[in-house]
């Protein structure tokens, strides 16, 4: 039996090879190498592959009444004195440092895992506030900060009407 009957044919057609992307060894070693990059970064999202190099960047919500700016900071796995909050004319800054340590020890095994990350927020206030009023509360990892505004501020919030068309 000849080689030539061992490779497949077009619809019957003899001497015509079917060609694949196997048959060149240059497109399957980049298509493999293509698939273990896609595998590799497959599971790290923007924020694992952050916290993995060691950059953290807490989630920050911002409201505003007629009375007061209310700001909360979501830091999980943090304590209150590893938090620094400071008020400078219109600029609230919130600083800190995440630092976490896991200890596992077994029979056969001993494992140590260690994350640190820094990190400021910077959040610029619309309108001047109460500095010696600025209450800041931390209750179950998230930080809670109330700016009330200043009489000014209140006396120069105007509202405006909106007209329908």
């Amino acid at each position: 039996m000849a080689i030539r009957n061992l490779l497949p044919t077009i619809s019957g057609r003899k001497g015509m090879r079917v060609k694949r992307d196997s048959d060149n060894p240059f497109e399957v070693l980049q298509r493999d190498m293509n698939s273990l990059f896609d595998n590799f970064f497959r599971g790290f999202g923007p924020e694992t592959f952050e916290s993995r190099m060691g950059l953290f960047t807490p989630q920050i919500d911002v409201s505003e009444t007629d009375k007061e700016i209310r700001i909360s900071a979501e830091l999980p796995g943090m304590d209150e004195k590893d938090i620094e909050v400071s008020l400078s004319k219109d600029i609230l800054t919130i600083k800190g440092e995440k630092k976490e340590e896991k200890e596992d020890k077994g029979k056969d095994y001993y494992r140590m895992e260690r994350s640190y990350g820094s990190f400021s927020r910077t959040i610029p206030l619309p309108v001047e506030v109460q500095d010696n009023k600025v209450d800041a509360t931390f209750k179950k990892g998230v930080l809670t900060i109330t700016l009330p505004k200043s009489e000014k501020a209140v006396k120069e919030t105007k509202k405006v009407a909106i007209k329908a068309e």
